[in-house]
């Protein structure tokens, strides 16, 4: 019996202990499944991070270039300075904190606060520092032997040339990000991979020897080529500051210059616009004026100062839907042609206004047009006249081409925040009545934005083809080669190349002889149309918009240039008065820049020389519109609303093709020109030397065609101080040039400038 239960008691044993190994193996594999499976990922993490620290390796941005290779923006290298509150000596922190206070230009009690948790081996106590403050710091801490600080290589965005293109170009955050505009829009393509340095810790946290790092290094982002030209972006900017200026705009203004055969942007601009180097900065003193007639740190400052930043990043040319006035007339004539409902010699009447259903839509001009055919409907830009050819063309087809020709939708360019505009459904335009139907032949009741208005006029003057507008030209690789290349896109074929053919001619009528003369200029052909709209929806507020669309050469259009200016403040607020001379300002600057030769009619060769006017007390557009048609150029000096002076003065005689310079600030004249010495010269080659110099010049003596002359004296004397513009008498007698220079040519002549 007692064998028996020592036998059970040992079996029991067996059993139990069997079951303890049995549950110990369980909980053991249970917990390394927990470990290994369960937690493994996050274990492993937490290994890494304990036993490795990490450093971002950032990548460089890539640069944006213009249509010409000019640098736009681009990155550079710039240092974050940081510090190791663990390896910082306590004994010497005060003074050390207030010593890199002072090169940082930062809080010295921002930096203790920082340095107090010794547990930490990196805190950040100035990002983005150039290189010149990165080395003060290296031989500050090399000098004095400071542990514990070290810098993290970073990169910052420049903007070559400041508020140039702003709101096209954007600009990026803190963080290097596209934050706006371009930069936003192609921020995957600009910018690249970060890489990172991975380097082992020991247990007290410092790094291990160099063998136990390893580098993963950053690949730098792709760059862009836009189709925008700098110096037409230039042209473009300047101009539109200046109208903003002597018009009181309100509102800002916009401008858009594209290559109407091709849908490129070679320039589009916005101003008020502000300096993407410093992109919260309020640039407009306007408005910051309006700012600080706030408390400072209150809801209602800091809520007025965003809406403020918003409007001033707002690219204008491509987010603000107006009503495009008499513009639109070459898309209602272009209609009416197309279809054969109207022929350019057809006849019309305007008494002054006409009367649609129980409404009498007045015309511009008091006491009307009288008799006249389309042609001088289309010169006058009579509203009558286009009210009649939209009941020609009807609802139906006039809703139709306008889709056809884009207007009301999005043009799909390669940029941000485009807004499709405002376009009348077809059963508004077709109401009983057909009041709608007349106010929108002549550019009323609906809306679209400058861009659409340019693609579609392009599209009317290029051979009838509506193009795809576009601004980046090419993607390049980090090395400078060649990603992909944007190619020209037709959409569609919107009008005959017959149509499009009568409308250049019709366009070229309106700046020769109708109401866009002052946007003429000698020795080109120039094809526009002016706008000027009511703001229907602010009424009963009287604010208007004023537009002028232009192209050259109206023959062979090379260069589309449309101008808006929005809510002028002033009495006679016509396109014709104030747009007008804004686009050829431009246009009058861009066409020698692009190699357009003028071709001068014997008429314009026939006075050699010319009176300049007196334009004191002009607006700067409104003097230049004065001068281009005499065959002289302007040089506008100053960001003033009045001409205060002039050089050469008024009624003084200078050769054609000369220079006037209008001053609109006293403070600008400049008198540090010396006099070249031209005596000896052939009159070509004292007139290239003179006028290289910055100075006119009035030819007197013999002047006979056929007949070699040369310069026999001059005034004032050679070296002699002048200002930008003066005039320099050169008298010119038979014989040939003997002078040592024998200046032939043109690079001859640049040689021999100041």
């Amino acid at each position: 019996m007692q064998k028996s239960a020592s036998g059970k008691m040992r079996v029991r044993m067996r059993v139990m202990l069997f079951l303890f190994l049995v549950f110990g193996f369980a909980v053991i594999l249970g917990k390394l499944f927990t470990l290994q499976i369960v937690q493994g990922e996050e274990l492993q993490q937490l290994a890494v991070e304990q036993q490795t620290r990490s450093t971002t390796l950032g990548a460089r941005r890539g640069a944006i270039y213009d249509r010409n290779g000019n640098v736009l923006a681009r990155s550079a290298t710039v240092w974050d300075v940081c510090i190791s509150p663990a390896e910082l000596n306590q004994d010497t922190l005060d003074k050390v904190a207030g010593d890199l206070a002072e090169i940082l230009q930062v809080d010295k009690q921002k930096i203790l606060e920082e340095a107090a948790d010794r547990r930490y081996y990196y805190k950040c106590i100035k990002k983005r520092v150039e290189r010149d403050v990165a080395d003060m710091v290296l031989e500050y801490t090399t000098e004095n032997k400071v542990e514990g600080v070290f810098f993290e290589q970073a990169t910052k965005r420049y903007y070559r040339y400041g508020t140039l293109a702003s709101t096209v170009l954007g600009f990026t955050n803190y963080d290097g990000q596209g934050a706006y505009g371009l930069e936003a829009y192609y921020d995957k393509t600009l910018s690249g991979t970060a890489g990172m340095v991975v380097s082992a810790k020991n247990a007290k946290g410092s790094d291990m020897p160099f063998k136990y790092q390893q580098q993963f290094p950053a690949q730098d982002g792709n760059s862009i080529v836009l189709t925008i030209d700098e110096t037409i972006q230039h042209y473009l900017e300047k101009n539109l500051e200046t109208a903003i200026v002597e018009h009181s705009i309100g509102n800002r203004a916009a401008g858009v210059a594209m290559n109407p055969k091709t849908g490129e942007i070679l320039a589009m601009a916005t101003k008020q616009d502000f300096d993407p180097n410093d992109p919260f900065e309020i640039a407009d003193p306007n408005a910051l004026t309006q700012l600080q007639l706030l408390p400072e740190g209150s809801k209602e400052y800091n809520d007025k100062k965003k809406q403020l930043q918003y409007d001033q990043w707002r690219n204008k040319a491509i987010s603000d839907p107006y009503e495009p006035g008499s513009v639109f007339k070459i898309i209602t004539a272009a209609t009416a042609l197309d279809n054969g409902v109207l022929s350019i010699h057809d006849h019309f009447n305007c008494t002054g206004s006409f009367k649609v259903s129980d409404r009498n839509i007045s015309c511009w001009k008091k006491g009307g047009h009288g008799g006249q055919t389309f042609i001088e409907g289309m010169q006058n830009s009579c509203n009558p006249v286009f009210i009649q050819v939209g009941q020609r063309i009807g609802a139906r087809l006039l809703y139709d081409y306008m889709e056809s020709f884009g207007l009301g939708e999005v043009t799909g360019i390669d940029l941000p925040g485009e807004a499709p505009g405002i376009r009348q459904a077809f059963e508004v335009l077709n109401k009983p009545g057909k009041v709608e139907l007349a106010s929108t032949s002549f550019g009323q009741t609906f809306k679209v934005t400058p861009l659409q208005l340019i693609t579609a006029t392009s599209a009317a003057v290029n051979g009838g083809k509506l193009m795809q507008p576009y601004i980046v030209k090419q993607v390049l690789d980090p090395e400078g080669n060649v990603i992909s290349t944007t190619q020209p896109t037709v959409k569609r074929q919107v009008i005959s190349e017959e149509t499009s053919a009568t409308m250049r001619m019709l366009t070229e009528a309106v700046v020769q002889e109708g109401s866009g003369k002052k946007a003429a200029i000698p020795g080109f052909r120039i094809g526009g149309k002016t706008g000027t709209s009511e703001k229907l929806d602010l009424k009963p507020l009287e604010l208007n918009v004023l537009s002028f669309v232009g192209f050259a050469p109206a023959d062979d259009p090379q260069i589309a240039v449309l101008v808006m200016l929005d809510e002028p403040k002033l009495d006679h607020v016509f396109g014709s008065v104030i747009a007008a001379p804004v686009v050829g300002a431009v246009l009058q600057e861009s066409l020698p820049y692009m190699n357009i030769d003028p071709q001068y009619t014997q008429e314009e060769l026939a006075d050699k020389e010319v009176k300049v006017p007196d334009l004191i007390g002009f607006k700067p557009h409104d003097a230049q519109a004065e001068l281009t048609p005499l065959g002289l150029k302007t040089r506008i000096v100053g960001n003033g609303a009045d001409v205060l002076r002039q050089i050469p003065n008024g009624n003084q005689t200078i050769a054609k093709g000369g220079t006037v310079i209008l001053y609109t600030h006293e403070d600008d004249i400049k008198t540090d020109i010396a006099i070249p010495d031209v005596v000896g010269l052939t009159a070509q080659g004292a007139n290239k030397v003179i006028v290289g110099a910055g100075l006119n010049i009035e030819l007197r003596g013999l002047k006979t065609d056929g007949v070699p002359t040369v310069v026999e004296s001059q005034w004032p004397m050679p070296g002699t101080e002048a200002k930008t513009g003066d005039i320099v008498i050169v008298t010119l007698v038979e014989g040939e040039q003997k002078d040592p220079r024998s200046i032939t040519t043109d690079a001859d002549v640049e040689e021999a400038l100041p």
